[in-house]
């Protein structure tokens, strides 16, 4: 393995905050991992990393290393881009993020037939309902739901996303249906949460505007396809993307709940730091996703 490759190893190992993680990310075993981060710290006779069996941090030369070492891996792979954007053959490693239940629904089927027109590029899918750190964790594009807040981010809107409060018709006729808003603080609510999360209240589209409704209930989760397993099962109320549920709702297996006072729409998008968007292939990317997904919810 290259002197460059290493350094590829050493940055990620300490974006991930392990050898593990880092070695996982590119595609390489915990000992081939930690043999590149031994040859670094043997061409310069210095230690790197401080290593417990708990914890793994940089030294203060590590650290020092590491801020110009992905300053050179971030210029490499901006000269590689160039490079590619003159040969129109995009190449390298694209990096993805995104929601489970539009990860799994909506970009992984795309990520196949992206690469089956452009051999030259790599995806790495990365799918969780908690917050990621775009910067931090090297991510190239992610998608998401809601409202972005982050300005140091280029965002792109793909389209509107209605969500739909629903339940199993067996909870219905057990519970009985709410007829209001304030109805909702006699259910059981199936929530979305996770440290620092945001929804501990559904807010929804009234004749007087938004209006934010407190929600509780027995049982909530960082897993938005486990809300719908639990709806579907009878256990209470969920509030989710109506593209997710689509297929239930046809079926019978769950309804509407206060169609007339729905939750806010959320806006489905997708998020780039600003030097990556300038990657062809990651704007490739983009742009064939936003082709693809839009016309879903037209």
């Amino acid at each position: 393995m290259s002197y460059l490759e290493s350094l590829r190893v050493f940055v990620r190992v300490v974006e991930l905050g392990s050898i593990t993680a880092g070695g996982r990310d590119l595609r390489l075993s915990p000992a081939v991992a930690s043999n590149r981060i031994k040859d670094l710290e043997n061409r310069f006779g210095l230690r790197l990393l401080n290593r417990t069996t708990r914890k793994l941090t940089t030294t203060e030369l590590g650290r020092a290393f590491y801020d110009h070492a992905k300053r050179v891996i971030e210029t490499l792979d901006e000269a590689e881009a160039l490079v590619s954007s003159f040969s129109g053959k995009p190449q390298g490693v694209i990096r993805l993020t995104a929601p489970l239940g539009l990860g799994r629904r909506l970009v992984a089927p795309l990520i196949p037939r992206f690469c089956d027109d452009n051999p030259g590029v790599e995806i790495r899918l990365r799918l969780s309902d908690r917050n990621v750190n775009i910067v931090e964790d090297a991510i190239d594009l992610a998608f998401f739901l809601g409202e972005p807040a982050d300005s140091a981010l280029k965002w792109r809107k793909i389209a509107d996303c209605p969500r739909v409060l629903v339940a199993a018709p067996a909870y219905l006729a057990a519970r009985g249906r709410p007829e209001r808003p304030e109805d909702l603080a006699d259910h059981d609510c199936l929530l979305l949460r996770y440290p620092r999360s945001p929804e501990y209240y559904w807010t929804l589209v009234t004749p007087e505007g938004p209006r934010k409704m407190m929600v509780t209930g027995r049982f909530d989760t960082d897993d938005g396809e486990v809300l719908r397993d639990w709806a579907l099962t009878g256990h209470g109320i969920a509030n989710r993307p109506r593209y997710e549920v689509a297929d239930d709702l046809a079926a019978g297996r769950l309804e509407v709940v206060l169609p007339e006072t729905p939750p806010t729409v959320a806006q489905m998008g997708c998020l780039t730091p600003h030097r990556r968007l300038q990657d062809p292939k990651v704007r490739m990317f983009a742009d064939f996703a936003v082709r693809e997904l839009r016309p879903l919810f037209d």
